[in-house]
């Protein structure tokens, strides 16, 4: 899952990002209004985090306007004013949470959850599931036909991007930027080293191979043909 971080204080910025990652997400951050909503509404994200106060913009009428572009994405909008009169402001702007500084990183991360559950339809967004292969998003425990898998961060958000988009090819372009960042490198191999990782734990242990190579365009999560 892609997460946008607007965030004026580089410190608190990088401990988002380098938290949700830990937590399986992918996470940019930029601390300008305008960057912001440029890629807000030219890339593909599942949650904003928006600061209320930025440099060059305010978080409540960059808000509103993302709201008027039609963007749709889930925002969680963070602020060191906790007043009532705020929280209403940035709400009734379109921001679908609201999370006052200080804050433990713990509710942040389950408010984001809720947040891309209830974007997902309800609380089964918790768990994602392919023929044999279930994967539990809170407690970040994936099995295969019972047996647990165990997988390192990328591993993860990697099989998590299969899974959210099963029998479907998939680009080394689009796993790139899903999985590991807006400007990422195509011409890197990293993203074949990751597929064959993953599948000496998801693929080779088992007698059906889920993990398709699709010669010239991708992988893809599905049997063989």
């Amino acid at each position: 899952m892609r997460v946008l971080v607007i965030e004026d204080s580089p410190k608190l910025a990088a401990a988002l990002t380098k938290g949700l990652e830990e937590h399986g997400f992918v996470a940019a951050a930029t601390g300008r209004g305008l960057e912001g909503s440029q890629l807000a509404t030219r890339e593909a994200f599942d949650l904003i985090i928006l600061d209320l106060m930025l440099p060059d913009a305010n978080g409540v009428d960059l808000c509103r306007a993302l709201r008027r572009s039609g963007l749709r994405t889930p925002i969680l909008m963070l602020t060191a004013l906790g007043q009532t009169r705020d929280k209403v402001a940035g709400l009734d702007a379109g921001a679908d949470d609201y999370l006052a500084k200080p804050f433990e990183f713990s509710e942040l991360v389950a408010r984001v959850r809720a947040l891309l559950r209830r974007a997902e339809g309800g609380g089964e967004a918790a768990f994602l599931r392919y023929e044999d292969i279930e994967m539990d998003l809170v407690r970040r425990r994936v099995t295969r036909g019972g047996q647990t898998i165990d997988l390192k961060h990328k591993e993860f958000a990697l099989l998590e991007y299969f899974l959210r988009n099963p029998d479907r090819v998939l680009t080394r372009t689009a796993i790139g930027e899903h999985v590991w960042e807006i400007n990422f490198n195509p011409f890197s191999n990293v993203i074949d080293v990751y597929v064959s990782t993953l599948r000496r734990k998801i693929d080779k242990p088992f007698d059906r191979p889920l993990i398709q190579t699709v010669v010239g365009s991708g992988y893809r999560l599905g049997p063989v043909d």
